[in-house]
């Protein structure tokens, strides 16, 4: 499978989004109660910082299959609790909730193609997640793709578990993931459709 990735158009994809984040699989996103004028507002805010970027990774059938925020981390809370590096980047994703049966490994998948599309942009020499410290899923996605714990940080919205993907970690668990033998290590592997970072 592959996915392309477009801008999210705030308005216009509200009503989508709105239907992503309001799903109780996504409570780590912090938008439960959230109105479609929320969504507007809050995604009309990032998309007009300069430095935090909202995209929809498309699927081969031309549904929006995901959301992606891309961000500096040197503008962001994390600036307070870490020593930015020149080539960081930070990223969020919510995978679309499944239209039919889970499909595993499909996470995977997005994660995948989320960090290679970050790592095709010029400078990115690392990037940083800082999912809550309860999500449990994604800390094994991270780690399955190449992340490295750093630790338990506090935000001004949660408590989270920093950790780094430099360039060199994701192709290492890329290529490992691609010809292990161990079922549990492949991009097969359930992880399954819906999980937020």
């Amino acid at each position: 499978m592959s996915f392309t990735f477009r801008c999210a158009d705030a308005v216009a994809d509200a009503p989508l989004l709105h239907s992503w984040v309001t799903q109780p699989y996504a409570s780590f996103w912090g938008m439960l109660s959230s109105t479609v004028d929320g969504v507007v507002e809050e995604y009309s805010r990032i998309q007009a910082t300069g430095h935090h970027h909202a995209l929809l990774g498309i699927n081969d059938d031309g549904v929006p299959a995901f959301l992606m925020e891309e961000y500096l981390p040197a503008a962001s809370p994390l600036a307070a609790v870490y020593a930015v590096q020149e080539g960081d980047i930070g990223m969020h994703l919510l995978v679309a909730p499944p239209s039919g049966d889970p499909k595993p490994g499909y996470t995977a998948a997005v994660m995948d193609a989320v960090l290679e599309r970050l790592f095709e942009k010029p400078g990115v020499e690392r990037v940083v997640v800082e999912p809550d410290a309860r999500n449990s899923k994604i800390h094994v996605l991270n780690e399955r793709l190449g992340f490295q714990p750093s630790g338990v940080v506090n935000l001004p919205d949660k408590e989270a578990l920093l950790s780094f993907c430099t360039r060199q970690d994701y192709l290492a668990a890329r290529a490992a993931l691609r010809h292990t033998q161990d079922p549990s290590h492949e991009l097969s592997a359930p992880i399954h459709q819906g999980a937020p970072l």
